[in-house]
């Protein structure tokens, strides 16, 4: 990576963490000496404390004092790791922005290899622990998580949930994140248009405290799969969701009554006592329901999108 000693901040380093009081008297200086080795003094470190409650935030604010181009931000309670991280994205400076979890599995001195990725022209570089050190209950359903993911989003990573990552900068202040969307960040940048790889980089079993992952995030995990989904695939149209699931309905409907119908027709059976009637009524106003719902998005949407909410790339 090529140093350029004059940008008033080359390099943006973003590190969000909950109770790693442990390893950050070890990450921050192997953090900075990497920093230095690339950017010169020209680098900033943010340390997100996503409201921990062991002490972390001392070492903070000791490594802070001693250090200028050190600053932490502390949440009052748990937020959660995209907050965390927009809020980090919020204050980079840097013409590019690198995350790396507190936890020291990722190495610091691996982030050269994700920036020099990048001057091959991508937007986003996501590290891969192809290697990873992780036991089972973690590494078969993150295989299935990136599995469904690539599916979905058309993108082949091996790794999309990995904390160690480069971006330009234009891509952290165009993504939106909430909720569990940070495991989506490739794939979000991706569906707006930045070019996005993946690079093996080396994995170590976690060395201080205990690992945050349990069922509860990997079921959040997929429910913002589905907000993935909609939001990808239908934000600007909703009437291409909503109005053909209300069409499936109403013609179902249509198609259950008109049987009815021609029953009723032939002498076979009356209207009046036959629950179907009722079933197929319901289905058509269901129906109507949906695509209404529909209609009234694509009025939200064309009001939000009136001045135009797009991602240029270019101006001439």
């Amino acid at each position: 990576m090529e140093r350029v000693p004059h940008d008033p901040c080359l390099l943006s380093l973003v590190v969000p963490f909950y109770n790693e009081a442990e390893s950050l008297p070890e990450l921050l200086p192997r953090l900075i000496a990497v920093a230095e080795q690339i950017a010169g003094q020209a680098y900033e470190i943010w340390l997100i404390d996503d409201g921990s409650t062991d002490g972390s935030f001392q070492v903070v604010r000791r490594f802070a004092q001693e250090n200028p181009r050190v600053h932490g931000i502390r949440f009052r309670r748990n937020y959660g790791k995209s907050a965390a991280l927009a809020v980090g994205f919020a204050e980079a400076q840097g013409r590019y922005v690198v995350t790396l979890d507190a936890d020291l599995q990722d190495e610091p001195e691996e982030i050269p290899r994700l920036l020099a990725k990048l001057e091959e022209g991508y937007d986003l570089v996501s590290g891969w622990k192809r290697h990873r050190q992780d036991p089972l209950s973690k590494t078969l359903p993150s295989r299935l998580f990136n599995a469904v993911v690539s599916l979905v989003s058309g993108l082949r990573l091996h790794d999309f949930n990995c904390g160690l990552k480069a971006y330009r900068s234009e891509v952290v202040k165009t993504l939106q994140i909430y909720g569990e969307m940070h495991r989506y960040i490739p794939a979000l940048a991706h569906w707006e248009g930045f070019r996005v790889t993946e690079l093996p980089v080396r994995h170590h079993p976690r060395k201080y405290g205990r690992s945050k992952f349990g069922a509860s995030r990997f079921v959040k995990g997929f429910l913002d799969l589905l907000t993935f989904i909609f939001t990808t695939r239908f934000l600007r149209r909703p009437l291409h969701l909503f109005g053909t699931l209300g069409i499936v309905f109403v013609v179902a409907g249509l198609l259950v009554d008109a049987y009815l119908v021609v029953e009723w027709w032939l002498g076979r059976t009356a209207l009046s006592n036959r629950p179907l009637l009722f079933f197929g009524l319901g289905l058509i106003i269901v129906g109507v329901q949906l695509v209404s719902l529909g209609l009234l998005g694509e009025l939200v949407v064309k009001g939000s999108l009136a001045h135009g909410n797009y991602n240029i790339v270019e101006r001439l």
